[in-house]
């Protein structure tokens, strides 16, 4: 959402130019993980009675609610396919489809805000606050100027050096204020001259596969160890590391060859 909306990139062109390597990334990724986890995998369960006993519709309390979202969800891939035509931003129908089912469902807000997890929200606005003191120090500035030197790589392997930087800084800072702090570094280079197309491909590639590494690389990692805590086998970043690291280096590998492979189709857009 954000590098589709600072580069102006469409839902579809999303889709057909990151589409054919994320598959083939994906693949990777269920491969290797199949393998790292294969002992739990193969490990039959304890208690076969009680999992056999298990009614997933129990968990669904209220269909009618499920039916409404779903429509609107339907509804907004409808308009992020339309993006183009109907000259509206990603933002925008993301936006528009929260505010109607927030209109057609009528949700209790009382209840709905035990819900949000307060703590992971207040450790984003954190990272956000260190990315812009970033930002005002001249630290960005000054990573603008280093890429600009390395532009005589030209695109293909620049690229290449963008997906792994950010990907390591996702992994450490979470993607999405490292997303934020590196749009205005490409708009430089671009301002500098520098042909960026293929710029704002290789940073959703480095920001997207680079938050696997760690805990705090992704929102969504986050929020499922967050869920796992919950559990009596909760996710610890000794776990994540053994297993989510080896998943980033070899989807990152993988995109980086896919990525110098598709390079001149994909500057075309």
């Amino acid at each position: 959402m954000l590098v589709g909306s600072a580069a102006d990139l469409s839902f579809l062109s999303f889709l057909t130019h990151m589409g054919p390597i994320v598959l083939v990334v994906w693949l990777v990724a269920l491969l290797l993980s199949g393998w790292l986890f294969r002992a739990d995998l193969s490990a039959r369960p304890t208690n076969l009675d009680a999992l056999q006993s298990l009614n997933s519709r129990e968990a669904l309390r209220d269909p009618e609610t499920l039916r409404r979202v779903l429509i609107v969800l339907a509804g907004t891939l409808v308009l992020f396919f339309l993006q183009g035509a109907l000259g509206i931003s990603p933002s925008f129908a993301a936006l528009t489809g929260a505010a109607v089912a927030l209109v057609w469902v009528r949700p209790n807000i009382d209840e709905m805000l035990k819900e949000i997890e307060w703590g992971v929200l207040l450790f984003f606005a954190a990272l956000f606050v260190v990315v812009g003191g970033l930002e005002a120090a001249g630290v960005l500035h000054g990573i603008a100027n280093v890429l600009t030197l390395l532009g005589g790589l030209g695109p293909p392997l620049l690229g290449v050096v963008i997906i792994w930087s950010v990907a390591g800084l996702s992994a450490f800072v979470d993607n999405i204020p490292v997303t934020i702090a590196m749009i205005p570094i490409i708009m430089e280079l671009s301002a500098a001259g520098t042909d960026v197309t293929p710029l704002w491909w290789a940073l959703a590639l480095g920001a997207g596969l680079g938050g696997n590494g760690t805990i705090i690389g992704a929102t969504a990692n986050v929020i499922v160890v967050s869920i796992s805590e919950r559990t009596r086998s909760p996710i610890t970043a000794q776990l994540w590391t053994r297993r989510g690291l080896p998943v980033m280096v070899a989807t990152l590998v993988t995109a980086s060859i896919l990525y110098l492979i598709a390079f001149g189709w994909m500057s075309t857009r």
